[in-house]
């Protein structure tokens, strides 16, 4: 007598299988267009607003610990010169990450 194995795959349990991991796969890139197309652009923009409220906090901190108010034309002047200071230190790190420096 031959023994009935009731756990082995059958050959017409294959084409579920595959099914399967197709949907999985259709379900792992829906995800990622999504992240890509519809949450990227705004988490980019969230991003770009937060730097700029940190940039213009750190403008008050640092030019108010002269005694400099914000919203006069020396608080200006102030922060124009923080901006120039954070894009020198961009561009020497940008620098150094290419080997230049």
């Amino acid at each position: 007598m031959t023994d009935a194995r009731t756990n082995s795959r059958t050959v017409s349990d294959m084409p579920r299988i595959g099914i399967g991991y197709a949907l999985m796969l259709a379900a792992v890139v829906a995800y990622g267009l999504h992240a890509l197309l519809v949450a990227g652009p705004a988490l980019h923009a969230a991003a770009e607003q937060h730097l700029a409220r940190a940039i213009a906090e750190e403008d008050h901190d640092v030019c108010g610990s002269f005694g400099i108010r914000p919203g006069t034309a020396q608080f200006l002047s102030c922060s124009r010169a923080l901006a120039i200071i954070r894009q020198r230190q961009s561009d020497r790190d940008n620098a150094a990450a290419q080997g230049v420096l």
